[in-house]
């Protein structure tokens, strides 16, 4: 069973940067699509990145040209590079596989300060 436990949230400034990690007990990539989702407060989770075996990447509109999702394979290890963070970016990172039905993780805490 692939236990997923994400880590690097923290608490920054706008216009800063966070590099958020996806550990994961055995290869992520046994997975199709991997992705980065993100819960902000009142509003549903949505999926902010995907990446899928062979390094194809999708971003949703509200983070494209400002985060960028990478793996390596060989530490299985999944990565959200955050640049130009603003305010509205702030929520709780989850990563998990997309479309399979997963539980989900804690995630990690994601804050930006104005």
């Amino acid at each position: 069973q692939v236990q997923l436990v994400e880590s690097g949230g923290g608490l920054v400034q706008a216009g800063g940067s966070l590099r958020l990690s996806c550990t994961a007990s055995g290869s992520i990539f046994r997975f199709v699509v991997m992705g980065w989702y993100r819960q902000a407060p009142g509003k549903q989770r949505e999926l902010v990145a995907a990446l899928d075996s062979g390094s194809s990447t999708q971003y949703s509109d509200s983070v494209k040209g400002r985060f960028t999702i990478s793996r390596d394979n060989a530490k299985n290890t999944m990565y959200l590079q955050m640049n130009s963070l603003k305010p509205e970016d702030t929520g709780i990172y989850y990563c998990n596989a997309v479309g399979v039905g997963r539980t989900w993780g804690q995630g990690t805490q994601v804050t930006v300060s104005s």
